[in-house]
């Protein structure tokens, strides 16, 4: 697939840049993989040594992850969730929940195959960005090829709603980071150099500060708590794949 949808973004302050850093060396413990694509993400965590089974809806994409995983499961993320091969030491939902009608009832369905002490990293974009703010200002919401306004989106999150969503999923928020406007992938690359990565870095700390308006992206790191009155009845996670660390120093702790 040539759809940049499909890719990983190597840029380093990017969402899939923040999951890999956080997941760290698999060292054989079990990751899922939401919407997994081609298997872009897998192919990266099985190389850190994760042991990958990966969510896929689109026949074609779920046949090019299989070389890339341990495992795919083809599902359409709308339907009843088929039986997955948990507990997994970590789930991963990178940039999927925007896409869905009811992300709520996914987000707990597929969250529960976590491991009591695993962990649940969940990235969406920011539809109050400062640029949608402005474009609002000004009368304008026009959906796009990509980005916050992509036409594929059906939910949009502010950082506030993010939150909330997080919270009626039975999910503790351990850290929120804000990734800045990709720029590699907005700015044509013969403009691509020294200055262009040192703008980048001062709108990643911009967004570091003001989450709610400058960040483009957020990525959240959770765990599943149980609900109230009710006890945790995932089977325990084996004794030798204690829970993933965050890995590095996070870019803001959770308040």
């Amino acid at each position: 697939m040539s759809d940049w949808r499909y890719r990983l973004k190597d840029d380093p302050y990017s969402s899939h840049a923040i999951i890999l850093a956080r997941l760290g060396e698999g060292r054989g413990r079990c990751a899922l993989d939401v919407g997994a694509a081609d298997g872009f993400l897998a192919e990266r965590l099985t190389a850190c040594g994760w042991r990958v089974t990966a969510v896929e809806g689109d026949q074609e994409l779920a046949a090019q992850a299989r070389s890339k995983c341990a495992e795919v499961v083809v599902a359409d993320l709308e339907q009843p969730i088929p039986s997955l091969p948990g507990p997994f030491d970590a789930v991963i939902f990178g940039d999927v929940l925007e896409h869905l009608s009811d992300p709520l009832s996914v987000l707990r369905a597929i969250a529960a195959h976590a491991a009591p002490r695993g962990i649940v990293i969940v990235s969406v974009p920011n539809v109050a960005h400062l640029w949608v703010r402005l474009s609002l200002l000004l009368g304008r919401f026009a959906y796009q090829d990509r980005g916050i306004l992509d036409r594929s989106h059906l939910r949009f999150f502010t950082r506030r709603t993010f939150r909330a969503l997080l919270a009626e999923a039975h999910l503790s928020v351990l850290e929120l980071v804000a990734t800045p406007v990709p720029l590699p992938l907005v700015v044509p690359p013969r403009w691509h150099g020294r200055w262009l990565g040192l703008a980048h870095s001062l709108s990643a700390t911009a967004a570091r500060y003001w989450q709610a308006g400058l960040g483009y992206q957020f990525v959240a790191v959770c765990q599943p708590i149980a609900p109230a009155g009710a006890a945790l009845s995932r089977p325990a996670a084996r004794a030798d794949n204690g829970a993933p660390h965050p890995a590095g120093q996070p870019s803001e702790k959770a308040r």
